[in-house]
This record gives C-alpha cells, sequence and structure tokens, in this order.
C-alpha cells in the first residue's frame, strides 16, 4: 500500500522512518548497467535549468524509448516522479507541463513467426514501394509525419512486479527538412508545449540519415546491407538486430524515394532472423501483416506492419517474447501508427492549412 501522508507538518525521527519504510532493495547492477539506466533516466526527468548558454547541437535522431528495465522502485516514487517532472528546454517554444502518469501496458497473444512466405511478402510490400509515388521535397519544404505512439517507461515497481508500465498513446509529430539541418519535434506532454527544435548539424549517416543523405544511398540491396552492417557494426546488442532496427528506423518518421524504400524491405529480407507474422496490429488497432526480427539479448521482437492489401507501411510494434527483466511474453513494449506523411511549406505548418509556418 502507499503510506498516505496525512501528517505532513509533523516530522518523524529516524527509528520512525526506519520502521515504516521497506527495507532497500539490492538489485545487483553492474556499473554499465547502472550508468545506462542513469543516463536514460535523467533524459526525461529533468529538472527546470537556469538560462542556457549556447547549447550544443542535438542529435537528429529523438530517441523516444525511456526505459527503467529491472531497477525496482515504488508506486509512489514513480507517480511522484511523473506528477512533479516538468519540461524545459532551451530550444522550446512554449511552457512546462507536467508528463502524464504511465499505464499498465497492453499484452497481446503471440504469434508465431514464418519464414515460408517471406519471400513472398517482401517481394509484394517491395513492389508497391516501388510503385508508390512519393513528393519530393524541394529545399525550404519540410517533411512531416504525424504519429500515434506509446514506447516502456519502467519494467516493474516493488509493489506491482508482474506490471510493466507504458506512456499513454499520444501524438508525436516531426518536421524536418531535407538537408536535415532543420527541424521541429511536437510531443505534448513528453516535450515542452510548443515542441522543441531538431535544428542539427549532426554528419549524416545511416543512423542520423537526412532525406538529401537518403537519395545517395545505394539501391541495390546487397550493397545497401552491406553498408548498414559496416556503419552500425559495434552498436545494438547484436549485428543482425542493429541492422534490423536501423532499417525500421528509415521507415517511420522519414521520407525515402520509392526505389530506395523498396532496396530497404529487400535488404532487409536478407538479414538472418527475419520472419513474417501474419496478424498484427498497430498503435490505431489497425491489423496488418508484419516483417518481425527477436534480439535474442533482450528477448522483445520488432514488427514492422503492413496493410494486408496496398502494403504499405502503417507502423511498428515492440513485444516481450520471452521473459526476461520481469517482463511477461506477450507484453507491448512500444508501438506506434503512422497516422499522415507529407511535405509541407513551412516548419510547424501542417497539411492542407496555410500560414501556419514559422
Amino acid at each position: 500500500m502507499i503510506r498516505k501522508e496525512s501528517r505532513r507538518e509533523e516530522s518523524l525521527d529516524d527509528a520512525e522512518l526506519a520502521r515504516l519504510l521497506p527495507a532497500p532493495g539490492d538489485p545487483h547492477l553492474s556499473l554499465d548497467r547502472h550508468l545506462l539506466l542513469e543516463e536514460h533516466l535523467m533524459n526525461e526527468l529533468r529538472t527546470p535549468a537556469p538560462a542556457p548558454t549556447p547549447a550544443a547541437v542535438p542529435p537528429r535522431r529523438v530517441t523516444r524509448r525511456f526505459l527503467l528495465i529491472g531497477v525496482p522502485v515504488t508506486a509512489a516514487a514513480l507517480a511522484g516522479a511523473f506528477a512533479f517532472t516538468t519540461m524545459d528546454d532551451p530550444g522550446a517554444s512554449g511552457t512546462t507541463a507536467a508528463t502524464p502518469a504511465p499505464v499498465e501496458a497492453p499484452v497481446v497473444r503471440i504469434e508465431a513467426g514464418t519464414t515460408a512466405q517471406l519471400t513472398a511478402t517482401v517481394e509484394r510490400i517491395a513492389t508497391a514501394a516501388s510503385a508508390r509515388r512519393t513528393p519530393e521535397p524541394a529545399p525550404g519544404q519540410y517533411i512531416y509525419v504525424k504519429s500515434q505512439v506509446s514506447s516502456v517507461v519502467v519494467s516493474h515497481t516493488d509493489e506491482y512486479k508482474t506490471k510493466t508500465l507504458v506512456q499513454p498513446l499520444h501524438i508525436r509529430e516531426v518536421w524536418n527538412s531535407p538537408d536535415g539541418k532543420q527541424g521541429w519535434l511536437d510531443e505534448p506532454g513528453y516535450k515542452p508545449k510548443g515542441g522543441i527544435t531538431l535544428d542539427s548539424s549532426v554528419d549524416d549517416t545511416v543512423n542520423a540519415p537526412s532525406y538529401n543523405y537518403l537519395k545517395t544511398l545505394p539501391t541495390d540491396p546487397d550493397a545497401l546491407l552491406k553498408k548498414i552492417y559496416t556503419e552500425t557494426k559495434g552498436q545494438g546488442n547484436s549485428p543482425d538486430q542493429e541492422a534490423f532496427a536501423t532499417v525500421g528506423d528509415l521507415l517511420g518518421e522519414q521520407l525515402a524515394p520509392a526505389k530506395l524504400t523498396a532496396a530497404l524491405y529487400r535488404a532487409a529480407a536478407k538479414i538472418p532472423g527475419v520472419v513474417v507474422v501474419n496478424h498484427v496490429k498497430d498503435a490505431a488497432a489497425r491489423e496488418g501483416i508484419a516483417l518481425a526480427h527477436v534480439d535474442d539479448k533482450s528477448g522483445d521482437r520488432t514488427e514492422w506492419i503492413f496493410d494486408p492489401k496496398t502494403y504499405s507501411y502503417l507502423g511498428s510494434r515492440t513485444v516481450q517474447i520471452n521473459e526476461a527483466n520481469d517482463i511477461k511474453p506477450g507484453t507491448v513494449l512500444e508501438y506506434t501508427a503512422v497516422l499522415e506523411r507529407a511535405v509541407v511549406d513551412a516548419k510547424k505548418q501542417r497539411p492542407g492549412t496555410q500560414g501556419a509556418g514559422a
């Protein structure tokens, strides 16, 4: 139970505190794990800062996922952290806002993946991508992507050891210039009101690509996959999982030329361990067919979801397949749905509007 502070004006001595509070846990975390968890925590639970000096340029890729996996915390402490978290950012246009309290993660039935129809399915997806007309952003325009998203917050608390907590489903909007030097992110409740800048001088890589950079990538699947493996060497839990994740990142909040998109799908089919999952739902509850890959180290499966008739990309989902860090199989750790993708004339302008840019 959560102890209510009905006598907040009265102080407690050390003996009474020791009697009321549970004994501290002993998670036996390595130094590397402590540092990783501290980094994730600080990225989200940022306190207001004094007037900043010129800040370092932020990376183009913005990480959503906030992990506290494997660290027991009290439900009261977690609720308090979110209740009092405010978000200040020197690149923001608005005021501070409270982060919504997390909710229990959905749990789904795990459908086994198969390689039986992998080649045929990927070919249908790639063929549809090749035939699809994609807009060509001009200098001064922006690639706009609107998504509905949710990702894991904490794997369990000490009071609810079987529960995994995630962000409530919410809207996320991203604007990026074709050269990747200018951009904006609006994610109400998770970024300062009005959004934050994504302006960046980071060099283009497959992990932080601009549209202009994507146009330079090879459209031969073998050459493309070789480049991805080379540029992501030493990253992630395994070379294959990192290659799959990199391709997935290019699908979600970016716009790629049609031929390259087709090549990315064909390249992904060559990654060992990729399977087809026939019935998957995205964050908007749209059912589709998925290309998926299991991370053997973390035990979760990343799924890219496609419309079963048009084979257009719908979104993604990450599901725990093997129990790890007290996360039960079937737990949905992260899922997204791309609701709109377009080219607009100004930063912060939405499709169909005029004069909304900034």
